[in-house]
């Protein structure tokens, strides 16, 4: 009896076993089902076909060019005038004056290479009544400058210029009798000065830049040959001759530069040293400040500062004040 129940025991074991290892099967089944993946580039792809046309472009576009050039011209008057009656007791006199400039600037800048070419041309007139007209201003200012460029802020340089007058210049006095005569000491050409330079130049930036001119030359013209009698210095031109010619080195620096809204600062200083006297050193420093007041109307203040040997022994100085039109056009 007791074997009987003994192989019962082990025959429900058995089954017990076989039934879990059967479950455990199946379970193992559904999980490797499970983690199967779709198998590589199974899923059907359309890929649509690329197909390169022509596109017509219409001739304006095949026609436009990149413009290297910036230009800008100021055009600028000046006029003041003042009126009294015979019995103003404030005393006064009656006056006219008028003055005009005009600055033209080009720049052609692509790649390393890089010119700028800038015209000054300035002229006024003052009328006193019962005095000789005068001059407030004459200037023929023309400089011509080619670079090309070395690293970010240096470029080797070579420049022209040239610097005149438009009209006669006088000196003021009174004879015995009280009436005024003038002395003719300069007019077109005499002088007149034509500087080349060459050398490196410093321009961190379009407001600033700074040329030192290792190997400069200068000629000094004086084409009126008389003009000694009434200026002994004749511009450091020897009597009877025409022209002088000077090798130097020279030294120019420019700013232009917005100060304040609707201000503008321009400053420009020149140093100018002959080799052959390094003791007596030209220099002109030329300041102006300009205040936009709108489109049209400008007001600036000009001083000048020089101090060359040939025409003076001392400081000459200058500072004009006007209120008047001025007119940009740019490019």
């Amino acid at each position: 009896m007791f074997k009987y129940y003994s192989l019962l025991i082990a025959l429900l074991l058995l089954n017990l076993i076989s039934a879990q290892a059967q479950k455990t099967a199946a379970d193992s089944l559904k999980i490797e089902e499970l983690r199967q993946y779709p198998r590589k580039n199974s899923l059907p792809v359309n890929r649509p076909a690329l197909i390169v046309r022509p596109i017509p472009v219409p001739d304006a576009f095949e026609k436009m060019k990149v413009n290297y050039w910036r230009n800008g011209l100021t055009i600028g008057v000046n006029l003041n005038q003042a009126a009294f009656s015979n019995n103003w007791s404030g005393g006064g006199i009656n006056s006219l004056a008028l003055g005009t400039q005009l600055n033209f600037k080009t720049d052609y800048t692509k790649g390393d290479k890089n010119y700028v070419s800038e015209l000054i041309l300035q002229y006024g007139k003052l009328k006193n009544k019962g005095q000789l007209e005068r001059k407030t201003n004459d200037r023929i200012f023309w400089d011509n400058k080619g670079g090309l460029k070395l690293s970010k802020s240096w470029f080797f340089f070579g420049s022209v210029n040239f610097e005149s007058q438009f009209d006669e210049g006088y000196t003021y006095n009174s004879d015995g009798q009280g009436y005024e005569e003038r002395v003719l000491i300069s007019h077109f050409m005499s002088p007149g000065y034509l500087t080349e330079s060459f050398g490196f130049e410093y321009k961190p930036s379009k407001e600033f830049y700074l040329r030192i001119g290792t190997g400069t030359a200068r000629q000094t013209f004086v084409l009126d040959t008389s003009l000694y009698k009434t200026n002994p210095k004749n511009f450091g031109v020897p009597r009877g001759n025409v022209f002088r010619n000077e090798l130097a080195f020279q030294v120019v620096s420019n700013v232009d530069k917005d100060i304040a809204k609707n201000i503008n600062l321009k400053s420009r200083y020149a140093l100018f040293a002959n080799y052959k006297r390094l003791n007596h050193i030209d220099h002109r420093l030329d300041v102006t400040i300009s205040a936009k007041v709108n489109k049209l109307i400008n007001v600036s203040i000009a001083a000048i500062a020089l101090y060359d040997d040939d025409t003076s022994d001392k400081i000459q100085s200058s500072q004009s004040l006007s209120l008047g039109l001025v007119y940009r056009f740019l490019d």
